[in-house]
C-alpha cells in the first residue's frame, strides 16, 4: 500500500499542473504523444492525457532511445517543471519511458495534424475519445452531470434510480422497445398457462423505459421531492440531429406544488444556476467545444428573464406569421422546431408555453378546473434546440384520473397513489443531451453522447 500511495502522489494530471505545481517541482506525467519536434540537442514532445484540450510540452535530451519516440505512442516522463518562453509550463524530463506504441501507420483512422469531420469520426466510436473535440465534450458532460447532482442534493431532492425495464409507456405514444430473452429454450422452460410464450419470463409485456416519471411519482408520495438522471429509450424512425434512440433524461418531481408558474420558476432558477456553475468549472472545455462548433460563447439567455405564454397566445403569434414558415401550422400537432425557434426569437428570451390543449398531452397532466379542454402543462423553448423541457402539474384527483379515457388499464397502482394519502405534485423532464447541445453549440446530438444509438446504427 505504501508503494501505491507514493506512486499516486508523484503522478500528475496535465490539467492540474498549472494550479498545483510551481517551477522547480519534480513530477511524473503520462500521456499520448500528439506531436514531435526534433532539434539538434533536444526533442520536444506535445503530450495529452485526456484531462484537458491543452497540450503539455516535454523537453527531452536527444539520444538513441528518445529518437524512437513518435506521435501516437504512450510515454511516462519524470522531470522538473519549468516555464517555457511562451509563459506556459513545460517539463524538462530526466527520464522518459515508452509505455505503448502508437502504430499510426498501421490503420489508425485519424491523422494527428488533420481536423476530421464529425461524420467521419463517428465511424470510429471506439477511438474517438482521442479526438480533442470529443474528449472536451465528454468532460463537459461529466461535469454537467455532477453539478446537477450537487444542485439537487443542496435542494434536498432524493435521487431515485428508476428502472430501465417497465410495463408502462409513460408518454402513451407507443414508441417503445420490447424486451424479452433471446433464448427460446429459456422461454419454453419458463412457460406458464395462459401466458404467451414470448412473455413467459415476466408473465407480461415489458419495455425499455421512455421516462422515469411515473416511478418518481411513486417515490415522491413517500419521500418528498425526487429526481433521476437515467437512460431513456424511444423507438422512433427519426434521424434528426436532435433525436436519439437511447438518451439521458433528467427528471424531477416536486411535491405540494399547485401552480404551474411556480414549477416554471424553479426550472428557470435551476437551469441558470447549474449553467453558471458549469461555466466556472469547465470554462476552457466549453470554449473549446463552442469554438470547434463555430458557435457563439455568449449564452445571452442566462442574462434575461424568461417569458411565459399561454398555448393560445403562442399559437396566435405563430398563425400571424405563418407565411414565414416552411412547416405547416397545425393546431392539432403542436409546434414544429422552426416555429419553436421563432417564438424564442419573437420573445427575445427562452419561453415557457403554458396550459396546453388536453388532446396534445398525456393522461397524467392535471386538467384545468376552469376549462376541461386544457391541462396545466408547459414546454420550455430555448435558442438553437427548441423544446428543452416538458412538464406539468399531475392530476391529483383519483376519480378524475380513473375516468380518463387514455389511462392505461395496468396503472391501478398509479391511481392508488392519489387514493392513499395523495398530495399535489408537479414535475418536468429535460433531455440531457439537448442541454449539452444548447451549451456547446454542437449541431448533431450524436456528438455529445459517448456511444450514440439511432435508426440503423448501434455500434459496439
Amino acid at each position: 500500500m505504501l508503494f501505491i500511495k507514493r506512486f499516486h502522489s508523484s503522478f500528475q494530471r496535465i490539467a492540474q499542473i498549472v494550479s498545483a505545481s510551481k517551477p522547480g517541482d519534480k513530477l511524473q506525467v503520462q500521456g499520448w504523444v500528439k506531436n514531435v519536434r526534433r532539434l539538434k540537442n533536444n526533442i520536444f514532445l506535445d503530450i495529452n492525457d485526456g484531462s484537458t484540450s491543452n497540450k503539455f510540452q516535454l523537453v527531452v535530451p536527444r539520444n538513441s532511445d528518445t529518437q524512437q519516440l513518435t506521435s501516437g505512442c504512450v510515454v511516462s516522463a519524470v522531470g522538473c517543471v519549468q516555464v517555457a518562453p511562451n509563459g506556459h509550463y513545460e517539463l524538462h524530463a530526466d527520464e522518459v519511458q515508452p509505455l505503448a506504441n502508437g502504430n499510426l501507420s498501421d490503420g489508425y483512422p485519424f491523422s494527428p495534424k488533420q481536423k476530421h469531420a464529425p461524420e467521419y469520426v463517428r465511424e470510429h466510436l471506439h477511438l474517438r475519445s482521442r479526438i480533442d473535440f470529443i474528449a472536451a465534450q465528454m468532460r463537459v458532460r461529466h461535469r454537467a452531470q455532477k453539478l446537477i447532482h450537487d444542485y439537487m442534493d443542496e435542494k434536498n431532492f432524493v435521487q431515485i434510480n428508476t428502472p430501465m425495464l417497465t410495463t408502462n409507456d409513460c408518454e402513451g405514444g407507443g414508441e417503445v422497445f420490447r424486451v424479452q430473452p433471446d433464448s427460446e429454450q429459456l422461454l419454453k422452460q419458463m412457460a406458464r398457462p395462459n401466458v404467451p410464450p414470448e412473455q413467459s419470463y415476466f408473465d407480461q409485456k415489458v419495455f425499455l423505459t421512455v421516462s422515469g416519471q411515473l416511478h418518481l411519482e411513486a417515490m415522491s408520495h413517500g419521500l418528498g421531492n425526487t429526481y433521476t438522471l437515467a437512460p431513456a429509450f424511444r423507438a422512433e424512425n427519426c434521424k434528426s440531429p436532435l433525436h436519439l434512440a437511447e438518451f439521458y433524461m433528467f427528471e424531477a418531481e416536486l411535491v405540494h406544488i399547485e401552480q404551474l408558474d411556480m414549477l416554471a420558476a424553479f426550472m428557470e432558477l435551476m437551469l441558470k444556476d447549474i449553467t453558471h456553475r458549469l461555466l466556472n468549472a469547465s470554462a476552457a472545455d466549453l470554449h473549446f467545444c463552442q469554438k470547434s462548433a463555430n458557435a457563439s460563447s455568449d449564452l445571452a439567455w442566462l442574462k434575461v428573464p424568461w417569458k411565459m405564454l399561454s398555448y393560445d397566445e403562442a399559437l396566435a403569434i405563430v398563425v400571424a406569421n405563418k407565411d414565414s414558415f416552411k412547416t405547416e401550422v397545425n393546431a392539432d400537432e403542436g409546434f414544429s422546431k422552426e416555429q419553436e425557434l421563432f417564438l424564442v426569437a419573437h420573445c427575445g428570451a427562452p419561453v415557457f408555453v403554458m396550459d396546453w390543449p388536453a388532446r396534445l398531452k398525456p393522461f397524467y397532466m392535471k386538467t384545468s378546473r376552469n376549462n376541461p379542454e386544457r391541462v396545466h402543462a408547459l414546454d420550455l423553448l430555448m435558442p438553437s434546440v427548441g423544446e428543452l423541457c416538458g412538464g406539468s402539474l399531475r392530476e391529483s384527483d383519483a376519480e378524475r384520473l380513473r375516468a380518463h379515457p387514455q389511462l392505461p388499464k395496468d396503472l391501478t397502482w398509479y391511481v392508488e397513489l392519489r387514493k392513499f394519502g395523495g398530495l399535489p405534485t408537479g414535475g418536468f423532464g429535460m433531455g440531457f443531451e439537448r442541454y449539452l447541445q444548447l451549451l456547446t453549440g454542437v449541431k448533431n446530438i450524436r456528438d455529445v453522447i459517448p456511444f450514440p444509438r439511432y435508426p440503423h446504427s448501434c455500434k459496439m
